[in-house]
């Protein structure tokens, strides 16, 4: 195996037994780093001392994905201005890199309405799209409490 000291150093190509042997005069762990490779990779160190490294990159590599999706809902008698406002929360959430699901919620008789109810989330989409190009990844659905679409940065 090849084998990394607590340094970073490369010790080279030793056996097995030897690098065990190696690890507890130093009163150390013997960590395997990778398998993938021939011959496999290991290296001197605190087991536990490793693992919360691991963790911490781990942590930081989840903070800096985007791609979350979030969720503005809106209704069927909305104005015009709190169409404009959540238009611009859409783009801030768009400009961080998430997803968007909209969804227009139906109430009783608003059922009856699906074709207005479809005007108003037209005219939202336009909206955005006037301030970021947006992508449709979820055409618009009719579900049975309204209707939803699921949108992200074109």
């Amino acid at each position: 195996m090849r084998l990394i000291d607590e340094t970073g150093k490369q010790l080279g190509i030793v056996s097995f037994e030897e690098a065990g042997r190696m690890a507890q005069e130093r009163n150390l762990d013997l960590i395997q780093v990778t398998e993938k490779v021939d011959p496999p990779v290991c290296k001197l160190g605190d087991f536990g001392k490793y693992l919360y490294q691991e963790e911490k990159r781990e942590k930081e590599a989840k903070k800096h994905v985007g791609g979350e999706t979030k969720g503005i809902r809106l209704s069927y008698n909305i104005s015009i201005h709190d169409l404009e406002v959540r238009a611009r929360q859409a783009e801030k959430f768009l400009k961080k890199g998430d997803r968007i699901f909209v969804e227009l919620r139906l109430r009783g008789r608003e059922k009856a309405f699906q074709n207005l109810a479809r005007e108003k989330m037209n005219k939202f989409l336009n909206i955005i799209d006037g301030f970021i190009p947006i992508k449709i990844e979820r055409e618009l659905k009719r579900e049975p409490r309204g209707l939803t679409i699921v949108i992200a940065k074109g």
